[in-house]
């Protein structure tokens, strides 16, 4: 999603009242170049090598299986740096928006906001666990609504099992970099960093690798293995295209609401995705070299 090229009406509105100085606008808009400049056209977010591989489909069972690992570690460590971000979280409401989050992760399916139709009122409980808006205040808790075990009920069809998935030790180097990123900078105590960091984040999972995913893992599916469920990618999927509509309305509010350490703010956004890049990087090194072998199989 492109960065907006100036402020909301709201934010005029209140320049006009003399509630926000014209200085401040001014301030924004740098910042928003800045962010243009130095954290957007960032490689993994413009150029991730690896998913551009993986969403062609020409992946065997190693491949995924290899892939499927990984990723469960991220997602299951993902949990701590979201624990930490709530902890750390600079206000109530920002404390409330990192739990909706992490609780979610845990099993605590959304409650929808808006009334059901009469179609919506006769879904099961399957249909509900993978509602992607609402809210955990007032959900329901279900052991198998937990993201990872979504994960679990996938990489089955690959013959992998709970034991071989989601810890530090099924983690490569480059995999356990990202997570201790993850950790330092988007669970920052500082609000600034943490921001900038969040920030990031979301650019990142909003620039499409989702559905280069969910591309490679059809065809994959389709091929060899057609039980296998891909809910886990196409609900994270479903919910970055609500988030990417939100981020520069949520980074608009949060500078005119503080006074933000631009320098913090662009320098974790981009560490975090250095830290993100090294994930991916690492994942394309591996893969590389599982064709090496096979080529040498071959000859």
């Amino acid at each position: 999603m492109k960065a907006p090229e100036t402020v909301s009406h709201e934010i005029l509105d209140k320049v006009k009242k003399g509630e926000i100085s014209q200085k401040r606008v001014e301030e924004y808009h740098e910042l928003l170049q800045r962010i243009k400049k130095e954290i957007l056209p960032h490689e993994v977010i413009t150029h991730n090598q690896f998913c551009a591989w993986f969403k062609n489909g020409q992946i065997d069972r190693d491949d995924v299986r290899h892939f499927l690992v990984q990723f469960s570690v991220f997602s299951n460590l993902f949990i701590e740096a979201q624990l930490k971000k709530t902890i750390n979280a600079p206000t109530l409401e920002a404390m409330h928006a990192s739990k909706q989050i992490l609780m979610n992760e845990l099993g605590v399916v959304f409650k929808p906001t808006k009334k059901k139709t009469a179609e919506d009122s006769a879904s099961d409980v399957e249909k509900d666990i993978v509602q992607e808006e609402g809210t955990v205040d007032g959900g329901t808790f279900f052991f198998k609504a937990a993201h990872f075990e979504w994960m679990l009920r996938m990489i089955s069809h690959v013959g992998l099992t709970f034991n071989d998935v989601g810890k530090r030790r099924h983690g490569t180097q480059s995999t356990l970099f990202f997570c201790d990123e993850l950790a330092r900078i988007y669970g920052s105590d500082d609000t600034h960093v943490g921001l900038g960091a969040s920030f990031a984040v979301e650019n990142w999972a909003a620039a499409g690798f989702w559905k280069e995913l969910i591309s490679g893992l059809h065809a994959f599916k389709e091929r060899e293995c057609p039980s296998m469920p891909l809910a886990f990618f196409t609900w994270h999927d479903k919910v970055e295209d609500q988030h990417a509509a939100h981020t520069w309305d949520e980074l608009e509010e949060t500078f005119f609401s503080m006074d933000l350490d631009q320098e913090k703010f662009i320098q974790a956004g981009k560490e975090m995705l250095d830290g993100v890049n090294a994930f991916w990087k690492g994942l394309d090194l591996d893969r590389k070299k599982r064709e090496g072998v096979r080529r040498i199989g071959r000859s």
